[in-house]
C-alpha cells in the first residue's frame, strides 16, 4: 500500500522523467544524434566519468579546479541519462528502485 508521500515521491519522478525525455528530445534533434544502445550506454559511462573526474578534482586528486556546483551538475546529468535509459527500455525505474532498495526494509521472514 502507499502513502501520501510515496505518491508525491513518484509524481516527482515522474515529472523528472517528462523533463528529461523533453530536453532528450531537443537535445538529439539538435545535434541530428540517432539514439541507439551504444548511444544510451555511452552517454552514461561519459557522466559517470565525469562526476568521478569533478568528486576527484574537489578532494585535490585530480587536475584542474572544480567546486561543487560542478559536482552537482555531473551528478544531474549523470541522473539524466540514467532516467533516459530507463525510459527507452520502458523501466519503471521509480517501481525497480522501490523494489531493490525497499526490499532491504521489509522484515525478513
Amino acid at each position: 500500500m502507499r502513502d501520501a508521500s510515496q505518491e508525491s515521491g513518484a509524481q516527482d519522478l515522474a515529472a523528472l522523467i517528462d523533463l528529461v525525455r523533453e530536453v532528450g528530445d531537443l537535445y538529439a534533434a539538435r545535434f541530428d544524434i540517432r539514439r541507439d544502445p551504444a548511444w544510451y550506454l555511452g552517454k552514461m559511462s561519459e557522466e559517470l566519468g565525469e562526476v568521478s573526474a569533478a568528486y576527484l578534482k574537489l578532494q585535490g586528486q585530480g587536475r584542474g579546479a572544480a567546486s561543487r556546483r560542478d559536482l552537482e551538475d555531473e551528478l544531474g546529468d549523470l541522473l539524466g541519462f540514467v532516467l533516459l535509459f530507463a525510459d527507452w527500455q520502458g523501466v519503471d525505474i521509480g517501481a525497480a528502485l522501490r523494489r531493490k532498495w525497499g526490499g532491504y526494509l521489509e522484515p525478513e521472514g
